[in-house]
């Protein structure tokens, strides 16, 4: 073969030696980002790189991001974005609407802001909606609550377990989309005994509850909230799954690659 390619045959065991280490290297890589995946399976390239930085350096495997994402693209183990459409918010009804008082604010400590929102998760006999309550300054899910129906018990559920759960909510503001559920008497109430400012998205809701819309992406995208469930309990072990891998252990980009645990924790 090198005789009919006029190629000397060291330069052909270079080219193998290399080749062969190079293999040998795509299969430790893929080794330590499947052992990573099963906790979470949708991480992307960025975070990887920075999560298992000390796994790669113990052993002994070089790697920059272009490496890794080409082994990923080719081993077929690149995460794949999906968009979801529901309609989760009723805004027509006859319920005060607050308005829009963190639009400029600059937040800088952990019970300034809470942010709220409900999702759907499929099962097989139907829609589950869970509520959230997002702490915008540390990303981490204060409080949540999965039932089978759009009704306020699942939001007012969230909101006292996050009001449970949190130390020094003094100066603390809420802050929601105009759905019926945070407008209503009953759920405003317990805001106002509590001491806890209300805000309200005004025109472009999506955009001005940003960050709950996007927690409600990150628990579907990456921690599979977004399959079909055989029955409620089946969903209310993965949410609780999910979002405890949420809080602990997936980095944050915004966060400087912490957990929002960490950064809760740390300033609170």
């Amino acid at each position: 073969m090198c005789d009919c390619f006029e190629l000397k045959r060291d330069a052909y065991y270079k080219y193998k030696s290399r080749a062969d280490k190079r293999k040998e290297v795509e299969k430790h890589i893929v080794a330590i980002v499947k052992k990573r995946r099963k906790s979470l399976p949708r991480e992307g390239v960025r975070k990887l790189m920075k999560s298992l930085s000390q796994d790669f350096q113990k052993q002994q495997v070089k790697v920059g991001r272009d490496t890794l994402f080409n082994v990923l693209r080719e081993h077929k183990m690149l995460t794949l974005r999906k968009k979801y459409s529901a309609r989760t918010t009723n805004s027509y009804h006859r319920f005060y609407k607050y308005n829009n008082i963190i639009k400029d604010l600059k937040v800088t400590r952990p019970n300034q802001v809470w942010v709220s929102d409900i999702t759907y998760i499929r099962t097989v006999k139907g829609f589950c909606y869970m509520a959230l309550i997002t702490d915008m300054h540390s990303r981490k899910i204060i409080g949540y609550d999965l039932s089978d129906s759009l009704e306020l018990k699942g939001c007012v559920r969230a909101l006292k377990k996050a009001i449970y759960k949190a130390k020094g909510i003094k100066g603390l503001i809420h802050h929601s989309d105009r759905g019926i559920q945070y407008c209503s008497n009953v759920y405003t109430q317990i805001l106002k005994t509590k001491k806890i400012e209300i805000s309200m998205t005004e025109e472009n809701h999506c955009y001005e509850n940003a960050m709950a819309e996007r927690v409600n992406g990150i628990l579907k995208d990456e921690f599979y909230l977004d399959q079909v469930f055989t029955n409620k309990e089946h969903a209310k072990r993965a949410a609780k799954n999910a979002i405890k891998l949420y809080n602990e252990i997936r980095l944050h980009l915004s966060l400087d690659y912490q957990t929002p645990n960490m950064v809760y924790k740390l300033t609170a």
